[in-house]
């Protein structure tokens, strides 16, 4: 590849200066914890504690807390399919997924359905979180009213009280709509601080009610309540009322029965309610009686319907795939991280609520009262005085606003994830991927996106039921979609993936992902289920869906009609802003250490992709510059848009940047001497270390004298330390210049042993050895063998000593393999006879060994004892590693006059 430094050596002088740099801003150079990631994802997760219990309860009954068990265990399953997906697509979800499996046309109607839900997850959560307010707000007027002699305002607000609270909760939603738009503008940092001060608050929510739940438990017991009939009176027995315990929360038979006082066929469901009655189905409380198998079928369909009915409790899974591409290094373990985060507070707050819910509230009071805020219902039943229970009540109403206009946030952010991968792949116009002038964000898709939000809520009226009704459609047929693709993928690509879901099995060369095609099966069928049970989500879900890939067809068609035939690439879009200098304040750099990358081609970063590797983010800056050939004196340019070839290769530096979660700060500098360019601004910015390619015009060995000559020109003879690195694909050079200044690596800060620093793929884990069959190298074998660690791979090459027969080399190697055998060490061993030292380079190579090591002296004939073969020479030249000619140790020379012989002396 070339270098900045192919322009070859230039006067220092004025005409080299370089002016105006341009610092290329992008959001997508920032990057979140995985706690913040999770909380993104749990902001829209935790927010079903307050309502799903109630939603399933109301479908399947009491045994509600039992399905969403298991269905909280069961979207870690549908996570690690996510987080498989993400190991493949760094912008990942199921719009990439799906495209790359199924095509683009599948990939379109999954997102369509997708963003039905997430069009509706906003306005949901939003009047929610606005009746949570109003009737905390309008309740606590109501006691007021008690000690406010009965003021004629509270007359009128009684009467009001429903259009009240339903046009205050628009007004609220609308407010936190538009204010996490606002947030959602300025970058994932700001909406992400957000969530995260939100879940804060939520968990300490979240101990508080568990405790006291706890203690609840232990003093009074499961819930009681006064039995009362059809009219609502109080049933006596022997003249006193008759109490009844709550049922405990277990599975029941979910079959049709028979009602005896109707004559009808009943289901718990009621997906049977009304249909004819069937002999065998009265005969079922008879355990006499033999069953049909169908009627067992009826029961796996009964859970299977239960079953999805409790899985909108696994929303916002597509959420924590559209974040993954923010998530800061080490990405894919600080991802697997925010998942199971996700997976054990949902456990705890969702389930632990559920059943809670059963065991504590009374069941004539749960869901005629409580359906929608179980967590408000657990608080108004607690152990302790009224005041205390109603301050408890405030706060948990309180938290239920805030977690819930988090789930706008949620809404918002995966929302506008999936509108910008289908503007990336040229479905939509790039001209909803202009970023912000400021802060760099696509501004105008989260305009669209909130507009619809906005729209949808002011619909609504405030009315949650219409919006519920019609919620939950596309969040699991996007699951299915996934799901599917991933298992066509599995055989489509073969690839190595940094991850896979479990359960996987090999016939012959086949592999067959058994766990996702497991996961698959289960959510299509609770997706068919769904979509014959759920009427009204059905009805518009399909409506919807429909209407956006339209949408989406004929603005994917139009842009191709602009394209006129040419393929589209897809390119980022940046701010820039430019300096006539630039320094450390400047540019915000404020870690310990700062290491400059020098770029020139988008199809050659390897220099880019290895400073990114071994850079710790906690101490050391990267900065990213390519130096553009302008030939004259530089003088001012206006600012605008960037070129063809900048856009290219700064796109490329992002993909690079996300890919390995660290920040990068990108500058490009025009001048008319790149190298001159590079080391000047090596100065500006104090950096410790200068990363840049190998030239297509010098030797390394010429590069590295035209750095040091710049940069003692440019120190005036009094240059700091500076270490420079020269990086191909497949090797390294450096020079310390004032002694050097090397940047210490995240995997030599990190690692707490020889094992985590080898791999973390510093020091040696593969060795080559050569061996030619003589002594010397059985020599070097056995001290090879003893000296290396039993986890370093050994491998042997045969390189056949000219003088000695073929059966001598093979029983010498033989004698060393068997001795490593009998030490537990498998080798592998190959014989080379043509082109040995090339071969031997490539191999060394191909099997990313990191050592090699053979016999110095090795002799051409049996005539020449000290003389060196050409092979080990071109070795030593051309390995991309380190290579290790050892002596046998040399016959001494001298007389050792301890040891000498006195001759006698004579008679």
């Amino acid at each position: 590849m070339s270098s900045p430094e192919d322009a070859g050596p230039a006067s220092t002088g004025g005409s080299s200066r370089a002016a105006n740099v341009i610092v290329v801003n992008s959001v997508m150079f920032k990057f979140i914890s995985y706690w913040r990631t999770a909380a993104v994802v749990l902001c829209d997760l935790a927010s079903t504690a307050y309502y799903i219990g109630g939603i399933v309860e109301q479908s399947i009954g009491a045994a509600a807390p039992w399905f969403i068990l298991a269905v909280m265990i069961f979207s870690y399953a549908v996570r690690n399919v996510y987080i498989e997906s993400c190991s493949m697509f760094v912008r990942g979800g199921v719009y990439r997924a799906v495209k790359a499996g199924m095509g683009g046309l599948l990939a379109k109607l999954s997102v369509s359905a997708l963003m039905f839900d997430y069009i509706l997850t906003g306005p949901i959560s939003g009047v929610s979180a606005g009746q949570y307010i109003m009737g905390l707000g309008i309740d606590s007027f109501e006691y007021a009213e008690r000690y406010l002699l009965n003021h004629p305002a509270f007359t009128v607000l009684k009467t009001t009280r429903e259009t009240l609270t339903n046009y205050g909760a628009v007004f609220i939603a609308c407010a936190a709509t538009l204010y996490f738009f606002w947030e959602n503008i300025k970058g994932i940092h700001e909406s992400s601080d957000k969530a995260i001060k939100i879940m804060k608050a939520t968990t300490i929510m979240a101990v508080v009610i568990m405790t006291w739940c706890a203690v609840t438990l232990a003093v009074q017991g499961v819930a009681t309540y006064k039995l009362k009939d059809q009219h609502g009176n109080v049933v006596l027995q022997d003249g006193k009322e008759v109490i009844v315990r709550n049922k405990l929360p277990v599975l029941p038979d979910l079959r049709p029965h028979l009602n005896t006082t109707t004559g009808k066929e009943e289901s718990p469901l009621g997906f049977l309610e009304g249909k004819p009655i069937d002999k065998e189905l009265s005969q079922l409380s008879d355990p006499s009686t033999p069953k049909s198998d169908w009627l067992s079928w009826i029961g796996v369909f009964g859970i299977i319907v239960a079953f999805g009915h409790s899985i909108l409790a696994m929303s916002g899974e597509e959420t924590l795939a559209q974040v993954f591409r923010e998530v800061e290094a080490p990405k894919m373990k600080n991802f697997k991280k925010a998942a199971f985060v996700v997976f054990v507070y949902s456990i705890v707050l969702t389930v632990g609520i559920s059943f809670l819910a059963v065991l504590l509230i009374p069941e004539d009071q749960r869901m005629p009262i409580y359906r929608d805020n179980l967590i408000g219902g657990l608080a108004m039943n607690m152990v302790g005085p009224m005041w205390a229970r109603l301050i408890l009540q405030a706060f948990v109403v309180f938290i239920g606003f805030l977690i819930l206009s988090g789930a706008v946030n949620t809404a918002i952010i995966g929302s506008n994830g999936v509108l910008n991968r289908v503007a990336e792949d040229g479905v939509m116009p790039d001209w909803f991927l202009k970023p912000h002038r400021k802060y760099g964000t696509s501004y105008r898709i989260l305009i669209l996106v909130v507009a619809f939000q906005l729209v949808t809520i002011i619909a609504s009226g405030g009315d949650t039921l219409v919006l519920g009704e019609a919620y939950a459609f596309g969040v699991v047929w996007s699951f299915v979609f996934n799901s599917l693709a991933m298992v066509v993928l599995r055989f489509r690509d073969t690839s190595t993936r940094e991850y896979k879901v479990p359960l996987n099995f090999r016939i012959g060369k086949i592999e067959i992902p058994v766990g996702l095609i497991l996961v698959f099966v289960i959510l299509l069928l609770a997706a068919i289920t769904n979509l014959l049970t759920k009427e009204t989500a059905t009805i518009w879900g399909l409506g919807f869906t429909a209407g956006f890939l339209t949408i989406f067809i004929a603005s994917e068609k139009a842009h191709l009609r602009r394209l006129k035939g040419v393929h589209h690439d897809h390119q980022e879009q940046f701010n820039q802003e430019t300096a006539s200098e630039i320094s450390r304040a400047k540019l915000g750099l404020k870690k310990k250490y700062t290491k400059l990358v020098a770029i020139r081609s988008p199809q050659n970063l390897f220099m880019l992709e290895k400073a990114l590797a071994e850079s710790d983010p906690t101490t050391t800056e990267i900065v990213v510059m390519t130096a553009k050939i302008e030939p004259g004196v530089v003088t001012e340019r206006p600012q605008g848009d960037l070129d063809k070839y900048d856009a290219k290769l700064m796109t490329a530096v992002v993909q690079r940047a996300e890919k390995s979660g660290k920040e990068v700060v990108p500058l490009i500098v025009p001048t008319n001497n790149p190298l001159f360019a590079v080391i000047n601004t090596a100065k500006a910015l104090d950096v410790q270390e200068l990363v840049i390619g190998v030239s297509n015009k010098n030797t390394a060995d010429e590069q590295l004298d035209q750095v040091a000559f710049y940069w003692f020109n440019v120190n005036a003879d009094q240059p700091k330390p500076l270490t420079v690195r020269i990086v191909s694909r497949d090797r390294e050079v450096h020079l310390d210049l004032a002694g050097g200044n090397r940047i210490p690596k995240i995997s030599e800060r990190q690692a707490r042993s020889v094992a985590e620093l080898r791999a973390a793929g510093v020091g040696v884990s593969r060795v080559l050895s050569v061996h030619t069959g003589s002594a010397a190298s059985h020599d070097l074998f056995q001290t090879v063998l003893t000296m290396l660690d039993p986890k370093v791979e050994l491998d042997l090459l045969i390189v056949p000593e000219p003088h000695l027969a073929p059966g001598e080399v093979q029983h010498a190697v033989e004698v060393d393999r068997q001795r490593a055998l009998q030490l537990g060490r498998e080798m592998s061993v190959v014989t080379l006879t043509d082109d040995i030292g090339p071969e031997i380079v490539k191999r060394a190579r191909d099997g990313h060994y990191n050592l090699i090591v053979l016999a110095k002296h090795e002799r051409l004939s049996e005539g020449d004892d000290e003389s060196t073969a050409p092979w080990i020479d071109f070795v030593i030249d051309h390995a991309h590693c380190t290579v290790f000619p050892a002596s046998p140790p040399a016959i001494p020379m001298e007389v050792d006059e301890g040891d000498a012989i006195e001759p006698k002396a004579g008679p």
